[in-house]
């Protein structure tokens, strides 16, 4: 009976991870990253960097050239979907909170490489 059991268990793990492999190259992966990974990353060509804040929150200061995509605008798919797919695409928001919820919407719209600053812009300002 125990020998059972095991076997159970062990099959029903393979499967549960078998499966999460092929959802995240199905859909891309987000990678959570510190300040100073993010700036290596952005430092890089062919990257594409976005401001998931509000014009307000923008307008007090950006990284980098970054875009602005209002996380919160019911455009904010369609905007985000005229970006190239296979390029990285790094996001950050205020303290991070926006900025998870969007990689998450960014990684299911089939984007291969999400990176996502840790903290957000104020991680980045209290660097």
């Amino acid at each position: 009976m125990k020998r059972i059991f095991i076997l159970l268990v062990s099959i029903s793990t393979f499967l549960a991870c078998d499966g999460q492999t092929k959802n995240k190259n199905a859909t891309g992966k987000i990678h959570l990253v510190n300040v100073e990974q993010f700036k290596k990353g952005i430092a890089q060509e062919g990257i594409q960097l976005v401001d998931v804040r509000t014009p307000k929150e923008y307008n007090q200061g950006k990284i980098g050239n970054a875009i602005m995509i209002d996380y919160y605008q019911d455009d904010f798919m369609t905007k985000i979907n005229k970006l190239d797919k296979k390029k990285p695409i790094y996001i950050y928001c205020h303290s991070g909170g926006r900025s998870g919820r969007a990689a998450k919407k960014i990684r299911n719209a089939g984007f291969e490489n999400v990176y996502d600053l840790d903290g957000g812009i104020t991680a980045w300002r209290n660097q």
